[in-house]
């Protein structure tokens, strides 16, 4: 898993920047004789009548589990074919959602079904499940209420939550579903989207009145979510009953965001000096959280 930078802490890198680390293919092409790993784990050699093509196309979808993006030259090196032919290799990957193309950049990225297939791995682990005393510990820590969110679509819906032990606090939210724009949570995982994938959650031409946003607010979307990727967290005021959150992601292996925690308090005691030190707690249970995860898939 990539190191993780601390919330208030800009990292200095260029996230578009691939870097000049060569690629390597996760594996030979073809059958290959047993190792002596494979001897002693007991693991089989490669199958007797391999497919080249289904084998390079899984070859590539092996590439996007290491790298989170990938230029049409470094694939073809990798896999040791022509252009042309990764060109169709991804080609595919893309129709069927598992890579994606950027083209202001020219580069590949994880698509969303190899995405869901990775989230879905997440879900069968119950979350949840580990999230509970992290999240308990973490509402003692900071004695505020505090949630667990994913994504669905344009919208976030909080899966696990531990309330405050004081008389005046923010009520657990656990099940309820929210605008992705509205909540820290939201805009926490959203600042991790490129431009295209907000454009696909957020169309200009959506009717819907939960999911569409006016030009206006697309263009304070993109701002404010500037400045959460600057500060390393977000945070979100709800004006009509005064409450704000602050919230970070947090990340599989792959240093992708599948969640956010968050920590929601009344306006009156979650003010400007105060949150920058909930987002290093928030930061510190959401490592927590990833080593939990990062264990439990072995």
């Amino acid at each position: 898993m990539a190191a993780r930078t601390a919330p208030d802490e800009p990292s200095g890198a260029d996230p578009r920047d691939p870097g000049p680390a060569r690629l390597r293919s996760p594996g030979p092409a073809g059958p290959r004789g047993p190792g002596p790993d494979d001897r002693a784990s007991g693991a089989a050699a490669g199958p007797a009548y391999p497919i080249a093509s289904v084998d390079n196309a899984l070859r590539l979808l092996l590439m996007f589990r290491d790298h989170k993006r990938l230029r049409l030259s470094e694939a073809a090196e990798a896999l040791g074919v022509a252009d042309s032919t990764a060109h169709r290799l991804l080609a595919m990957l893309v129709h069927h959602d598992f890579a994606r193309r950027d083209d202001s950049l020219r580069l590949y990225l994880a698509g969303p079904a190899l995405l869901e297939i990775g989230l879905a791995a997440v879900r069968n682990l119950d979350i949840r499940h580990l999230a509970r005393p992290v999240l308990a510990e973490l509402a003692q820590q900071i004695d505020e209420t505090v949630h667990l969110a994913q994504l669905e679509g344009g919208r976030i819906r909080y899966i696990a939550g531990a309330e405050s032990g004081r008389d005046l606090r923010v009520a657990d939210r656990t099940g309820q579903l929210m605008p992705a724009p509205r909540t820290a949570t939201g805009k926490a995982l959203l600042a991790e989207l490129t431009t295209s994938q907000l454009d696909e959650l957020f169309p200009a031409d959506s009717s819907s009145p939960a999911d569409g946003l006016t030009a206006a607010e697309r263009a304070a979307l993109h701002e404010e979510l500037a400045h959460v990727r600057e500060r390393g967290y977000a945070t979100n005021h709800r004006e009509p009953d005064e409450v704000v959150s602050v919230a970070t992601v947090v990340r599989d292996r792959r240093d992708i965001a599948i969640a956010a925690i968050n920590a929601s308090a009344p306006a009156a005691r979650m003010d400007q000096k105060r949150r920058p030190l909930v987002a290093r707690q928030l930061h510190a249970a959401a490592v927590q959280l990833e080593r939990l995860l990062a264990n439990a898939v072995g």
